[in-house]
């Protein structure tokens, strides 16, 4: 007979005697899901565009989810905020990224309450809400939804993904990382991957192994109780990394250019009737050159990198299919409600020509073609961090304009596919309704048919934004729930209502076009001069890719518009509007310890991700490492920080002291000791001097003298004349070792310290040696 059992809370139902003969036990219940409830699985695409899965008419293959549009649903209306970190808080709370903190990535998060990158936990998590609710809660690849600050050892932890409901992680923190050596963690501890490139190692794979184990370990015990898994891969944001194999699968195919990959697209999106039969294809972007302008040799290399893209793209598709081939193997397929979605449209940070390192992109340091034609074949692989040229990203977002951090179309709506043959009639249709990603959790709580909670962990939960669009599974004419939506990006606005749409550029409708440069601030004239001449008109009904504006026609509607924009901008928290991005990169904001000058290291710790690390950019610093050397000499890092795309390392090698600045991969600036290092216990130390000041606009880091130490004796000095000016991505500082790629060819990863060292401290107080005799005697040694 089954254990009496009550809910906790709840009068204890037994009988509780003198003794256990004349008593009656009773169990509190334990928390089950409704019997036959549905897996839910979120497959979150990163940087991917409305035209670039092969249903959405794209001529790049991805079979797998092309097999669940034909036995599913494709919406063809669905909405993002235009950037990553924004819109994945929405998909998880159901409320607007403003009034979750979110109005940018959280690297540029600022001391506004809409833009301070804390979600509030009164907004509580999807997965909150299924935990209790009787499902396993698994967050597998990016995050990317806690500040950057508190991504370290030292934590919180409060706001890392088993803090927000979910019971296991595996996958990294921030907003990229490389496919062949990630950032790695696992539930909440830095993990290495566990396999190099050499053995066939890619993130993608191991994700979905991850994933896959998550699911097989609870189904052995509990195989009927549910889960919830939001799948994010890296794919399909730079680094655009991919065996090579699945590139050159693409040879070829792309040697005609943007324009007709455009007018293919358009053309099958017509077909498939993806698009409305009327649309017209939006206009040739003016920032885009025309294909046939462009230099054999730049023709030859866009089209690689469009190569390696898709290829990219179709490999993570490929692992997907395992994924789902899983479930299916398990009976979970059909009863699992799959929703595929990306964060935002195609990506432009690749520039005008695209880049072999998106690091150069941050550092505002294109690489000249020349070299990026030299690294063509080792596009996608592991020397590179690669991103391609923005007439591709014009291309990926047909039929819209524009893209990634724009509140165009082509910045804003993305494709959407819901599969889930138990619960949807309602097979390979297409849908029109206007959603939002505010809309998937109440969806998803709509069909479980559990209502939102009033609290979560004693917290009083605020209302959600979004609202259901399941009555649309089975009805392609219901009319949607979802009839206002603002958008603000960076400074572009926009807002849409019952059909129309009235979009704010900022600076302009293109870079072209624009008076000011990206990432200009909006003042308050300003600010009024655009409210006033900036804004235009359009009716999506239609006119669906936004190609003709009728601000001029219907001056009472625009006003309308935005005033209705400056409404909902109240709502949600969104003022005060900020369109600056360099210097929201690179302010102070506040640390988990009072401001630090002086850093202690020790080896074999976490890695410092580089919120937290310390900031020796542009600045006089010093690094001190306490060793000892044994008998026969040591080996290895001290301390380094970046990847082999930029980053700077100290180390020893064959007895001697180095340091290597590697300047956005296209540099490496050295400096090594004159004499060995002595068995024993020494003081190795490293100082930088800046001798000019950065040029950040012109990508130039501070030149400045390097100089090497051992027990407070110059053994080497160089001049360096640029280093990097910005920020390293990756941008982790270790100590000794080097994990991940090694920052520069000097030695194989990761080259841990044979040594003992004791601790390194990195300075960055100013406080530097001066022995000028010393010096002195190490420039005469040098001649």
């Amino acid at each position: 007979m089954p254990p009496k059992e009550y809910r906790p809370g709840t009068a204890f139902p037994g009988i509780i005697g003198r003794t256990t003969d004349e008593s009656s036990p009773a169990w509190p219940q334990p928390v089950r899901a409704v019997p036959d409830a549905p897996n839910v699985l979120f497959i979150v695409f990163d940087d991917t565009g409305f035209g670039q899965f092969g249903c959405y008419g794209s001529p790049i293959e991805t079979p797998n989810l092309d097999r669940l549009a034909e036995h599913g649903l494709l919406y063809n209306n669905m909405h993002t905020t235009a950037l990553c970190s924004p819109s994945r808080s929405c998909m998880m709370t159901g409320r607007n990224h403003h009034a979750n903190a979110m109005a940018g990535i959280t690297e540029i998060a600022t001391g506004f309450p809409g833009y301070n990158g804390n979600i509030p936990f009164e907004n509580g998590f999807l997965s909150e809400i299924l935990l209790e609710h009787g499902y396993n809660t698994y967050q597998v690849g990016k995050w990317h939804l806690v500040p950057s600050e508190q991504e370290s050892a030292a934590g919180p932890y409060e706001r890392w993904p088993l803090g927000r409901g979910f019971e296991r992680f595996y996958g990294f923190l921030g907003g990229d990382t490389s496919q062949w050596y990630p950032d790695l963690v696992h539930d909440n501890h830095q993990v290495e991957p566990p396999a190099t490139p050499e053995d066939g190692y890619h993130l993608t794979a191991d994700l979905v192994d991850k994933a896959i184990s998550f699911i097989a370990s609870a189904k052995q015990v509990a195989p009927d109780k549910p889960f919830f898994l939001n799948f994010c891969t890296g794919a399909t944001h730079a680094p655009h990394h991919v065996p090579k194999e699945w590139a050159d699968r693409y040879r070829g195919r792309f040697d005609d250019g943007w324009e007709a990959y455009r007018e293919f697209t358009f053309a099958q999106q017509k077909e498939r009737g993806v698009v409305p039969v009327d649309a017209r294809l939006s206009r040739h972007d003016p920032d885009v050159p025309e294909w046939d302008s462009l230099p054999a040799d730049q023709r030859r290399l866009a089209a690689r990198m469009m190569e390696v893209y898709a290829g990219f793209l179709t490999h993570t598709d490929h692992h997907i299919g395992r994924m789902l081939d899983f479930l299916k193997e398990i009976g979970q397929f059909d009863n699992t409600l799959i929703m595929v979605v990306s964060d935002n449209g195609a990506s432009a940070e690749g520039g005008v020509t695209g880049t072999t390192n998106e690091l150069q992109f941050f550092n505002n340091a294109p690489e000249p073609i020349e070299d990026s034609l030299r690294a063509i074949d080792e596009l996608g692989g592991p020397s590179t961090f690669n991103h391609y040229p923005w007439g591709w990203t014009w291309a990926g977002n047909t039929p819209f304009r524009r893209w990634k951090r724009e509140t165009y179309r082509g910045g804003a709506s993305d494709p959407f596919l819901v599969h889930w043959p138990r619960g949807i009639t309602a097979s390979g249709e297409i849908r029109t309704q206007y959603a939002h990603l505010v809309d998937m959790v109440p969806t998803v709580l709509d069909v479980l048919g559990i209502e939102p909670p009033a609290t979560i962990k004693g917290v009083a939960q605020s209302p959600m934004h979004g609202v259901s669009f399941a009555h649309t599974f089975d009805n392609g004419d219901a009319v949607t729930g979802h009839h206002t939506q603002y958008f603000e990006m960076l400074g572009h606005r926009a807002i849409d209502h019952d059909g129309w749409r009235a979009v704010c550029p900022w600076p302009g409708p293109s870079f072209a076009e624009a008076d000011n440069a990206f990432g200009t601030p909006i003042t308050a004239e300003t600010l009024g001069e655009l409210d006033a001449h900036g804004w235009e008109l359009y009716y999506i009904e239609e006119d669906f890719a936004e190609t003709h504006d009728l601000a001029a026609d219907h001056p009472d509607k625009l006003l309308e518009m935005i005033s209705l924009w400056y409404v909902e901008a109240g709502k949600y928290n969104v003022l005060p509007i900020d369109s600056s991005t360099l210097q929201r990169l690179i302010q102070e904001r506040p640390q988990i310890t009072p401001a630090q000058t002086s850093y202690t290291l020790r080896a074999d710790t976490d890695t410092l991700p580089a919120a937290v690390a310390p900031r020796v950019l542009n600045r006089p610093h010093s690094v001190t490492v306490d060793v000892e050397i044994p008998a026969g000499g040591a080996d290895g890092v001290l301390v380094c920080q970046g990847t082999n795309v930029g980053g700077w390392t100290f180390f020893v090698k064959d007895g001697r002291l180095h340091y290597a600045h590697n300047y956005v991969r296209r540099a490496v600036y050295r400096v090594a000791s004159t004499e060995p290092i002595p068995q024993g216990r020494h003081e190795l130390r490293f100082e930088f001097e800046p001798t000019g000041v950065p040029d950040i606009t012109q990508g130039k880091g501070a030149p400045g003298n390097a100089t090497l130490y051992i027990d407070r004796r110059p053994v080497g000095r160089e001049e360096f004349p640029v280093t990097t000016p910005v920020a390293f991505n990756p941008g982790g500082m270790t100590c000794g070792a080097n994990p991940g790629s090694a920052i520069v060819s000097d030695y194989r990863p990761p080259f841990r310290f044979s040594g003992t060292l004791h601790t390194a401290v990195v300075d960055l107080s100013g406080d530097l040696i001066t022995d000028i005799p010393s010096e002195m005697r190490m420039h005469m040694a040098r001649q």
